[in-house]
């Protein structure tokens, strides 16, 4: 109980430093990704066995670990929620997205989608457009002639800026993942700078001044935000910002453990390291080992996104959880608002923060390094 009280604390600083229009209300009940956390498997474990998926490899200990912290925290399945479903005559979300199949991320976001929608008496229909103009228009034109369509989710597999077709002008759109230049639509986005801010300051809490970081491609959204998180959080606690601790990695173990080679090959190396995903923070957990350094007992490494393999880890990794879930659930709450509620929302960036998972990769600061 204790730790899900600190998880806690750390969400509401991230909060804090975010920048940008967010959307900060506290989570009224238990979600998918605290179950997920309580019982240390994946979001997309949870949802597998709470919607009772036929076929799925999951083994029974694995699904009474779920289903007893899904008990424990007071976590409702998705169809007993159904309780009260909006009374409409049009039944279908269209979910649009350039790419399902080539990361986890995404599918997770969908997870979230279908349940919320289910839950209000709505279905989901996915089309997946492989970022093709002429397929995704094809796709639009077939969602504008269905009457049972009430609104598009238009989803991206990473977060950046788009451009949507102006096919959706005047269609009830929700962007998820991804925003306009000129705000156009609502769109629902993780809280990346936040989430970096906290995981930052995780590591300053257990005595760590020196931090070496291992960012993504820079050219993205996501790597951008998560050096600014970093570089607040040292600045809030007063530690100066180090470029020589600092590497350009590509979200793959091999850079990662490239990069915290380099790292640790310093006169005086860091006393853990913040990589930007968990990919490159398992490259860099076994630089680490091939130097003989032990993790935590000669340098912490700290993840983000908190894949299933994380939980896997010798030691497990300490991550940031990428909460494509609650996103997939928030985009529905807004289209529904805006569609069927007639609510005014706001054409804004709504912004999701994830919790900081403890596991055994991050420890106090050695006492000689």
């Amino acid at each position: 109980m204790m730790k899900r009280t600190s998880e806690s604390k750390v969400s509401r600083i991230s909060l804090q430093v975010a920048t940008g229009l967010e959307d900060v209300a506290p989570r009224s009940r238990p979600t998918m990704t605290d179950v997920a956390r309580l019982a240390g498997v994946s979001q997309s474990s949870v949802s597998l066995v709470l919607n009772q998926m036929i076929g799925a490899r999951i083994s029974d200990v694995t699904r009474e670990r779920v289903l007893g912290a899904a008990h424990d925290i007071g976590y409702e399945l998705p169809g007993l929620r159904r309780v009260q479903p909006v009374k409409a005559d049009r039944n279908i979300i269209a979910y649009l997205v350039d790419e399902i199949s080539t990361s986890p991320h995404p599918v997770v976001n969908l997870d979230g989608a279908r349940d919320a929608a289910w839950e209000s008496g709505f279905l989901v229909a996915a089309h997946v457009t492989r970022s093709n103009p002429e397929l995704e228009a094809a796709t639009i034109a077939a969602i504008k002639s269905d009457m049972n369509v009430i609104g598009v989710i238009y989803s991206t597999i990473f977060t950046r800026k788009v451009s949507p077709p102006s096919a959706l002008h005047g269609i009830p759109t929700v962007l998820l993942n991804c925003y306009t230049e000129d705000r156009r639509f609502p769109c629902v986005v993780p809280g990346e700078v936040s989430g970096a801010f906290a995981a930052t300051q995780y590591l300053i809490g257990k005595g760590h001044q020196r931090i070496g970081f291992i960012n993504g491609e820079v050219w993205m959204d996501a790597a951008v935000d998560r050096l600014k998180g970093f570089r607040q959080a040292l600045a809030t606690a007063d530690i100066a910002f180090d470029n020589q601790l600092v590497r350009e990695g590509d979200w793959l173990p091999l850079q990662g453990y490239r990069m915290a080679r380099e790292l640790l090959a310093l006169p005086k190396r860091p006393t853990a390291i913040f990589c930007a995903n968990d990919l490159m923070a398992m490259g860099a957990m076994e630089a680490a080992s091939e130097m003989g350094l032990r993790v935590p007992g000669d340098v912490s490494i700290m993840g983000y996104d908190d894949q299933e393999l994380a939980r896997y880890t010798h030691p497990p990794l300490s991550t940031l959880t990428l909460p494509n879930y609650e996103m997939g659930r928030r985009a529905i709450e807004l289209l529904l608002d805006l569609s069927i509620h007639k609510k005014p929302v706001r054409s804004m960036t709504y912004k999701v923060d994830g919790p900081l998972v403890e596991r055994g990769s991050v420890g106090s600061v050695p006492t000689a390094t």
